[in-house]
């Protein structure tokens, strides 16, 4: 009896000792967070329900339509903090260690070269976090999912066709070739899986003409647009330019219903 009174009392000390390491590690900040929205876990609709396509288009945007302006509105969030600081260093003013701090976790999470030159880090942090037009993510999603409706959306909340490369990170697709190790990635919430999603076409290479379209128009002031974006993405499909053809076609006929 006496044993286990003492096994429970190290049991209970344990257990406060690691409760107290948690509190004090050090919270994400706002920057780095990843925004979850109310709906983020939520069941996904049955989509397959409606009878009328149009009806099911419809309840397809109005479901992905709220994450996206969260994420859109993370991004912005972020983008303004590097304008900030990009605006006290042109005016000489001191930028603290923990904005440094920020800034550089923003080059880690975006694969921006980090260097001495704080002019460089802004410039590439500035081309890479930036908006993506709604009406270009629902129907690169309603694409990649059928409209919802594809497995890796309804079991994992992949509706952009997202791959992962560790063993059990995902689905393994019925099609791979052989010799490969990719699998389709699995999300437990909506949020996590659009802004994985958003990260993708603001940091990889292969995006780096899109990004390019929207830096330009950013620096003729001309409005950030799905048709003008959608240029960029020949790499995000084996299917190349018909890919892009595809997309251009799904922004003009769901024009008015997005």
């Amino acid at each position: 009896m006496h044993k286990l009174k003492i096994i429970s009392i190290a049991a209970t000390v344990l257990i406060l000792v690691l409760l107290s390491i948690y509190a004090l590690q050090p919270k994400k900040s706002e920057i780095q967070q990843i925004p979850q929205s109310d709906s983020a876990k939520k069941a996904i609709p049955d989509f397959s329900q409606y009878k009328q396509t149009v009806d099911k288009k419809k309840a397809f945007f109005a479901y992905l339509k709220p994450e996206i302006e969260a994420q859109n509105a993370h991004i912005l969030l972020q983008r303004e903090f590097i304008q900030a600081l990009k605006a006290k260093h042109i005016s000489g003013e001191m930028i603290s260690e923990n904005q440094i701090q920020e800034l550089h976790w923003l080059a880690d999470e975006y694969r921006a070269d980090k260097n001495d030159d704080l002019g460089l880090i802004f410039e590439q942090l500035l081309t890479k976090i930036d908006i993506v037009p709604a009406e270009l993510v629902l129907v690169q999603s309603a694409n990649e999912s059928a409209w919802g409706t594809s497995r890796f959306a309804l079991k994992g909340y992949n509706f952009f066709g997202l791959w992962c490369f560790k063993k059990g990170c995902g689905f393994v697709p019925k099609r791979r070739n052989d010799g490969a190790a990719h699998e389709v990635a699995k999300f437990n919430d909506l949020s996590t899986a659009m802004y994985t999603y958003m990260r993708n076409l603001n940091r990889h290479d292969a995006y780096r003409e899109m990004r390019g379209i929207r830096e330009q128009l950013r620096n003729k002031m001309k409005p950030v647009s799905a048709i003008a974006l959608s240029e960029g993405l020949t790499k995000y499909s084996e299917r190349g330019d018909d890919y892009v053809i595809e997309l251009k076609q799904m922004l003009r006929v769901n024009k008015d219903i997005m």
